[in-house]
């Protein structure tokens, strides 16, 4: 059995005071995961890390309706220890919800804020919950960040069972790739701990507190990378038994039993996926002491990550079918509904009669006949009409060769339908593997015959969109079902890669491989053509490849689109 690595420690444990009771929005704010930490306490490596006699000023005495900067005016205290406060707030400029750490501006940790804060505002990864501001003024420093009203934390999503293995595989391969990311620009987290990770409604994991959760308490690693890994390790560990890597509870998980040692997780837990049991061990045993069927441990994220993706890829599960319940005969008897038994007496169902036959009396017989006479007469008036009628189409041919049907006489081909252009009702962006919206404010631009307007998506780090997903696109509805021969897009600042995917369904299917793929290319001017022409109503056009952009990132730009039959 693998032993736990001292690295680990900060992991498992928890720092703070006692916080407020106030926890609005547990899922979407840093402060509330930080409060519930807060309720465990420190740890003696963790003890070990901090400067044990440092007095931290008071926490800044600000109430509800406090402004900032004349702008983020603040709506409810999530979090208060250490010296530090956290915010749920309002930005009143752009009217939305966002999140403030404050703490004053002699504080200790104050400077080392402040720079974590604007370190991580400078990472730009979507995959972050984003740094906003970062401000020294009027005797306090504060860093503004998102807020996520429709995520839900990690701890939720654990507190209601373990992962399913697909789930699993999401989690550890989407954090893994960004804390590689992070890594390779010099950024750690340091606690990155189940409150410290969000799932959106798309199903697409996002991390908060990168770097600055850390600098508010004091955190340092000599090993970040190992550290992070591990804890990487440890939500794994948990998504697939539902129960924390460590002797100790916490986050509402139950540890392990004492000394047991460090499991593997398909020893915890029936039915827990092989491969994923072994990179959890992978990721949390550092110090070499792996079980022996276990490879070679990961000792950061980017191995991590490059260990995931050598995985065969785990495919979501089928969905269950409920069969109907059987039909039910009602006991209603016709004679005694309404009427008691009598005691003792045992209920029988009723004979009922079988009906005579139909048409078996002599008027019957008779009908019969006369039914069968007329539809004979009906039969022989139908045919002499139909030999009539072929009689005349032959002289008519004979009349006239250069009729517009295949002549067999001279094997001449059936008339090609010609193509006409199909009109585009409307569009809408499609991008389920996201967050679900990419730049619907410009869709009707691909289809307003002005060349000058576009459509474009989000910008991204890579052209395989930062390897967060597998594509973004459009979906053009057309009104009604119609014949496609071919699909025209123009594109602006580079060759982009497109395929042409259409459904012969009623509805449009809420995810890609719902389209059948008919047509693909890459190029500035692709002309998407299906081997034959195709029957739909709503074709998706999903871009798989992004250009370089003058911003600085990969974006795609879509001019024009027109479609012919």
């Amino acid at each position: 059995m693998a032993e736990r690595s001292t690295a680990a420690v900060d992991v498992a444990d928890n720092s703070g005071d006692e916080p407020l009771t106030a926890k609005a929005d547990e899922a979407t704010t840093d402060g509330t995961a930080e409060a519930q930490d807060a309720a465990d306490t420190d740890s003696p490596e963790e003890d070990g890390r901090k400067a044990a006699s440092e007095a931290s000023p008071a926490t800044p005495d600000l109430h509800s309706g406090h402004k900032l900067a004349d702008r983020y005016r603040l709506e409810e205290c999530v979090t208060r220890l250490d010296g530090f406060s956290s915010w749920r707030a309002v930005d009143e400029k752009l009217r939305r919800a966002v999140g403030v750490h404050l703490l004053p501006a002699d504080h200790p940790r104050a400077r080392s804020v402040l720079a974590a804060a604007r370190s991580s505002a400078l990472l730009g990864d979507p995959r972050f919950v984003q740094v906003l501001d970062a401000v020294e003024e009027d005797d306090l420093v504060y860093v503004v960040h998102e807020w996520l009203p429709d995520a839900t934390e990690l701890t939720a999503l654990l507190g209601a069972g373990p992962m399913d293995a697909h789930d699993a595989y999401q989690l550890v391969s989407q954090i893994s790739q960004a804390m590689a990311a992070a890594h390779r620009e010099g950024l750690a987290h340091l606690r990155l701990t189940p409150g410290a990770v969000l799932r959106s409604s798309s199903g697409q994991y996002r991390i908060r507190g990168l770097a600055v959760n850390a600098a508010l308490r004091g955190i340092t690693s000599d090993g970040p990378q190992r550290a992070d890994t591990e804890a990487i390790g440890a939500l794994l560990y948990a998504a697939l038994t539902q129960r924390w890597p460590y002797e100790s509870d916490a986050y509402g998980l139950t540890g392990l039993p004492k000394g047991m040692g460090l499991l593997p997780p398909d020893q915890v837990r029936a039915g827990v996926h092989r491969g994923l049991s072994e990179i959890a061990m992978r990721a949390l045993a550092n110090d070499g002491a792996t079980a022996s069927r276990q490879e070679q441990p990961c000792t950061n994220p980017d191995e991590l990550a490059k260990a995931v993706a050598a995985m065969p890829r785990i495919r979501p599960p089928e969905p269950v079918f409920t069969a109907p319940p059987e039909y039910q005969r009602t006991t209603y008897q016709q004679g005694t509904y309404g009427r008691p038994a009598a005691p003792g007496a045992v209920v029988t169902q009723p004979v009922v009669p079988v009906p005579p036959a139909p048409l078996q009396s002599r008027t019957g017989r008779a009908l019969k006949w006369a039914v069968s006479a007329l539809l004979i007469a009906a039969l022989g008036l139908g045919s002499w009409q139909l030999a009539e009628t072929l009689i005349d189409k032959d002289n008519n041919s004979n009349g006239d060769p250069g009729t517009t049907q295949t002549n067999p006489k001279n094997s001449a081909p059936p008339p090609v339908e010609k193509s006409k252009p199909v009109p585009i009702i409307g569009a809408t962006d499609f991008d389920p593997l996201g967050d679900g919206k990419e730049k619907p404010q410009g869709i009707g631009n691909v289809f307003d015959k002005d060349p000058s307007s576009y459509w474009y998506t989000d910008g991204y780090f890579s052209a395989d969109f930062g390897k967060l997903k597998d594509g973004v696109g459009l979906v053009l509805d057309l009104g009604k079902v119609q014949r496609v021969g071919t699909v025209d897009v123009s594109f602006l600042d580079g060759t982009t890669s497109v395929e042409l995917r259409t459904t012969s369904g009623s509805t449009v299917p809420t995810m890609p491989n719902g389209f059948d793929t008919v047509a693909q290319g890459s190029g500035t001017q692709v002309s998407l053509k299906p081997a034959k022409p195709v029957q739909a109503r709503y074709l998706l056009i999903w871009l798989t490849k992004l250009p370089p952009s003058s911003e600085g990132n990969f974006r795609g730009k879509i001019s024009d689109i027109k479609v012919t039959s």
